[in-house]
């Protein structure tokens, strides 16, 4: 049997539900392995996919017996008004997170459901820990970000828009076989720095100002997340004393990104690192990445959960100074048995671009 599917069949067990209806596009990709549009049903007795003409030979041509999977055309479906799939299960789960009202009361009414319950988050607690094809990707998509880093530090100059590096990077993503973006780009400049989702203006590279890049490839699906902080011209002083002190924290803690590590210690350590300084970090340190750019575990202090062997998070402790500016540095990491690697691998040292 498909060893996702096998997996989710033992949450469910617990969870005292029989069958389950996955709608999320995210979740079926993880466990279908393709970009398709359907839903999944499992039942009692049988793992089900619900597609159309448009995808139905290219399902066919994927999935294999082993996957055991029966595939549905849906016009079909409709045409026989539905099977009763799930007659002989007393509890039903549903993506309580993803599922509106009105598609809820669609589902019970379509498919003659007993009960519905909320699932928890089911897949997305198992799509926290990533197999070999999955961290692979992964690390592809960094490299596609990484490379792009290196290119962009010959290419930017003073006198450049933010939107005009921006469509820079969006440009190099498609041209070095990334899918495209993981995710809106953000390029802020000088005062623009201290929001931490700035997006990309026509405001002018200056000499002074810090540049501060968010941005991650993506790659069959998977996705890359990389900050950097650079500087036009030269480095303020103060700039240079807020940079190395979110530096120099920012490496200490990535070497805590190990199996075990509580997700709200990491964020209390930089927490209360910054307070010594006056500082204070307004956003969470990291979170999952993967199919989306923001998945499962969030690193908080309000996250009850610890750092697991092959999960890939973020580490990325910012400080914004309001109407002034802002720095931060951010990485993918993956998350090892006694010690993390670090999946972006560009330089943190201070960088200076010139006109």
């Amino acid at each position: 049997m498909n060893y996702k599917i096998r997996c989710i069949r033992e949450k469910m067990k617990l969870l005292n539900i029989q069958g389950l209806i996955i709608t999320n596009p995210l979740n079926i990709r993880y466990i279908i392995g393709i970009p398709v549009e359907g839903k999944i049903l499992i039942t009692d007795r049988e793992n089900i996919f619900i597609t159309d003409a448009r995808y139905i030979e290219e399902v066919n041509g994927f999935l294999t017996i082993n996957d055991e999977f029966v595939i549905y055309d849906a016009k079909d479906l409709s045409e026989t008004d539905n099977q009763n799939f799930f007659q002989n299960c007393e509890n039903v789960g549903f993506e309580e997170n993803y599922v509106t009202f009105a598609e809820y009361e669609n589902i019970v009414r379509k498919h003659r459901i007993k009960n519905m319950e909320e699932t928890e988050g089911i897949i997305e607690k198992l799509r926290m820990i990533k197999d070999e094809k999955e961290i692979s990707n992964i690390e592809k998509a960094c490299k596609i970000t990484d490379d792009c880093f290196t290119y962009l530090i010959d290419y930017i100059k003073i006198g450049m828009t933010e939107r005009q590096i921006a469509l820079e990077i969006e440009k190099f993503f498609l041209e070095h076989g990334a899918d495209g973006e993981a995710f809106e780009t953000i390029v802020a400049s000088g005062i623009n720095t201290s929001k931490p989702h700035a997006r990309p203006s026509e405001k002018i590279i200056r000499e002074g100002d810090p540049i501060t890049i968010d941005f991650g490839a993506k790659y069959k699906g998977y996705s890359a997340d990389m900050t950097r902080t650079i500087f036009a011209g030269y480095v303020k002083d103060e700039l240079k004393e807020l940079y190395d002190l979110i530096l120099r924290n920012q490496e200490k803690i990535s070497k805590e990104y190990t199996d075990g590590t509580s997700c709200k210690m990491l964020a209390r350590s930089i927490e209360n690192e910054f307070y010594l300084y006056n500082y204070t970090l307004i956003h969470a340190l990291g979170h999952g990445v993967g199919l989306n750019i923001h998945e499962l575990p969030i690193i908080s202090h309000n996250s009850q959960l610890t750092l697991k062997e092959n999960m890939v998070v973020t580490n990325e402790p910012g400080i914004y100074i309001p109407g002034k500016y802002g720095i931060r540095i951010e990485d993918t990491i993956k998350v090892g048995r006694n010690e993390p690697e670090i999946l972006t691998k560009s330089s943190k040292d201070i960088i200076i671009v010139d006109e």
